[in-house]
């Protein structure tokens, strides 16, 4: 695992991790034969960037927010099967997984970093890293309860 040497260290990382995330989103989106479905992974493209962005403002001043309010885990992800991400023929059920999986993904690697620091500023860094990845796993579980489960 990679080791940091700074806040500034961290925040990179994470900004880079937001940068893959939109990129594998945007491939997605190109590759997608369903032009529905191109609208959607460029919205899930955007949104990493939307996060890559509140980074860059933490690294230039901006406070860091920790909400006491833990973020809910409905645990939908965590029972699907995993889809083949290169395939160009996904359906929004199988994008909604993709999703679900790359969120739970970037959850439990930013738990894990704050799990092994001592430093309580860096802690606290990766605690609200991983939080802003619960709440985009959440975001997806509630679009597949709603337009998947509730269609079957």
């Amino acid at each position: 695992m990679e080791e940091f040497k700074s806040l500034e260290d961290i925040l990179n990382f994470a900004i880079n991790e937001e940068i893959k995330a939109s990129k594998l989103y945007a491939g997605l989106a190109q590759r997608s034969q369903n032009k529905e479905m191109a609208q959607i992974f460029n919205q899930f493209s955007r949104e990493e960037l939307g996060h890559k962005k509140k980074l860059e403002n933490i690294k230039e001043g901006d406070k860091i927010v920790i909400e006491e309010k833990k973020v809910q885990d409905l645990k939908i992800g965590d029972y699907l099967v995993e889809v083949d991400k290169s395939r160009d023929d996904l359906n929004y059920q199988e994008a909604l997984i993709v999703a679900m999986k790359e969120e739970k993904a970037a959850f439990k690697l930013y738990t894990d970093l704050a799990g092994k620091v001592d430093d309580a500023e860096t802690k606290n860094v990766f605690l609200m890293l991983a939080q802003e990845e619960a709440k985009h796993k959440l975001r997806f579980e509630v679009e597949y309860d709603e337009y998947i489960l509730k269609e079957n």
